[in-house]
């Protein structure tokens, strides 16, 4: 069982720095986005193409952002990053300690 154990520990860890290289990746685009970056930047491109497909899909049920011109997906983002780390992280970890 120790292998299943390990391969929990692995997955835990490759995990939580997915989501907090993306967690800074979000915050890197929101900042930018407060000084009117140019869209054809490298920088922003990449960017873009990064967390696009995280904050279209929230942006998509949160239609009422749009109108007052101030995007909440961001923190949305933030939110659901948060609780992955805390919820999913912990419960791998925590099961990976068990069957050892």
């Amino acid at each position: 069982m120790f292998i299943l154990s390990n391969f929990l520990i692995a997955l835990a860890n490759v995990l939580n720095l997915i989501l907090t290289i993306l967690y800074w990746l979000i915050l890197a685009r929101a900042l930018i986005s407060w000084v009117n970056p140019d869209p054809r930047n490298s920088i922003v491109i990449f960017l873009d193409k990064t967390t696009e497909p995280i904050l279209y899909p929230i942006r998509k049920i949160l239609p009422f952002s749009l109108k007052f011109g101030l995007d909440i997906s961001p923190i949305i983002a933030f939110l659901i990053i948060f609780f992955l780390k805390q919820f999913l992280i912990t419960t791998l970890m925590d099961l990976a300690v068990k069957l050892r």
